[in-house]
């Protein structure tokens, strides 16, 4: 393998490792907010036990 398809290689990792990053950054931002929703409005509680 030449050096330059290390590099393209090196840069693909790179690239496909920082979107992983941000994707598993927004999964646990997302979680983090609706647990903080859930605790903010307890009509979203008393609405959920009402329908089940």
């Amino acid at each position: 393998m030449s050096l330059h398809w290390m590099h393209v290689t090196a840069s693909y990792g790179l690239v496909l490792g920082g979107f992983l990053i941000l994707g598993l950054a927004t999964i646990f931002r997302h979680a983090a907010a609706k647990r903080r929703l859930a605790q903010l409005d307890p009509r979203a509680a008393r609405r959920a036990q009402d329908t089940a």
